[in-house]
């Protein structure tokens, strides 16, 4: 009994339910660098080259920045720019959830408090002209499915105000909507080095891109063979109590950088779901019956790991499940995830997944920070993350 979640507001959809009470309904790689450092205060324009923009020049290096989905605002934050975003989508909510694992980096936090609210009443072109920033870290191809946009609209942005500059398509490798039929796709780590090209910090995101890769070796060396590596499933109690939304672990895009690498034995992958999510019940879960089970969006102020144990506990079918009744129901994160995001999804994935190899992931409480792993167990340098943001 799976249903497919539909809408070209995708991420929109899925984000606002996340920012639902628990009781509500609803859902809720290296890049190539055509610029450097050294060039960062010659005063001359530069060009950077990503889809589905082509070449955007910049007159300098921005002073405003227009962000929607968190991944923008991690990445100008991990490239010491955060200060300059004025505008996110639910920034309790996600501003929250990235200070729980900024915690963990001496000198790195964000400050989200008065920033705007890009998508509280849709996409409003009016807020867009009277923010007036100097770049729109959004996909010009995402705005115009947006309600009341046309293309003119996301022309006129683009020529009046400042350049777009993002690619949500690439969240899951979707088709991009009509007009662009060229639409390229990138990874996490690959569009967070052109966002570097627009910030004039290539420097920065080699430094950090760096840990990624080491992070990345270090998981592929330890993982155990593909036979011996449990099933798990990614997925978020629906305000109902009697479904789940599901989404899938090893699939294309990155909305799903952080548990790709870890490959684990999705048992769900055989459900067709689209582009999105899909929706199970409770026996369809138990059919499944995971090892592990990733609850997302855990770690943000709008869910309460503790009430989602206790429902499925509480459940006669979800207290029957082996997740469950082994205490292996995890705390997961945002699949809007910029790239410090990501470091720490990685390890959080990895711990949960494959406690025996890469150590035990404390339990997590309601309202905590990431967990102060003791550093003899950390999988990334937290210390070189930090030099490279604040250094």
């Amino acid at each position: 009994t799976s249903t497919t979640g539909g809408g070209s507001t995708a991420g929109v959809e899925e984000i606002s339910a996340a920012t639902a009470s628990a009781t509500s309904t609803g859902d809720d790689g290296t890049t190539e660098s055509s610029t450097s450092d050294s060039d960062s205060d010659s005063g001359e324009p530069y060009t950077v080259t990503m889809s589905p923009m082509g070449d955007v020049e910049f007159d300098a290096v921005p002073e405003s920045v227009f962000t929607v989905f968190t991944q923008y605002p991690d990445m100008a934050v991990a490239l010491g720019h955060g200060e300059k975003v004025n505008a996110m989508y639910v920034p309790e909510m996600a501003g929250t959830t990235m200070n729980h694992y900024y915690e963990r980096l001496d000198g790195v936090s964000f400050d989200w408090e008065g920033l705007h609210d890009p998508l509280t009443d849709g996409l409003p072109k009016e807020m867009l002209f009277e923010l007036d920033s100097d770049v729109h870290l959004a996909d010009p191809a995402w705005a115009s499915t947006q309600n009341n946009w046309e293309p003119s609209d996301v022309e006129e942005v683009a020529t009046q105000l400042a350049p777009w500059f993002g690619n949500f398509y690439s969240g899951t490798r979707a088709p991009a909507p009509e007009g662009y039929d060229d639409y390229e796709y990138y990874s996490l780590w690959e569009l967070f080095g052109k966002v570097a090209e627009v910030f004039r910090e290539t420097e920065r995101y080699e430094a950090l891109n760096a840990v990624h890769e080491d992070l990345l070796s270090t998981i592929r060396s330890d993982l155990p063979p593909k036979e011996e590596r449990p099933t798990a499933v990614r997925v978020t109690l629906a305000g109902d109590g009697e479904s789940f939304y599901t989404y899938h672990l090893n699939k294309p895009g990155y909305w799903l950088a952080d548990t790709r690498p870890l490959g684990a034995n999705d048992a769900f992958a055989e459900q067709d779901w689209g582009d999105l999510w899909g929706t199970v019940d409770y026996e369809t879960m138990l059919e499944a019956d995971p090892d592990v089970i990733l609850h997302l969006w855990g770690i943000t102020p709008s869910r309460s790991m503790a009430d989602t144990r206790a429902s499925l506990e509480d459940h006669p079918v979800g207290s029957q499940l082996s997740a469950v009744r082994n205490d292996r129901v995890h705390v997961a994160g945002m699949r809007y995830q910029g790239p410090i995001m990501n470091l720490f999804q990685i390890e959080m994935g990895a711990k949960q997944l494959y406690p025996d190899v890469f150590g035990e992931w404390p339990r997590y409480e309601d309202g905590q920070h990431y967990p102060a792993i003791p550093e003899d167990e950390w999988l990334f340098d937290r210390r070189a993350v930090a030099d490279a943001i604040t250094g």
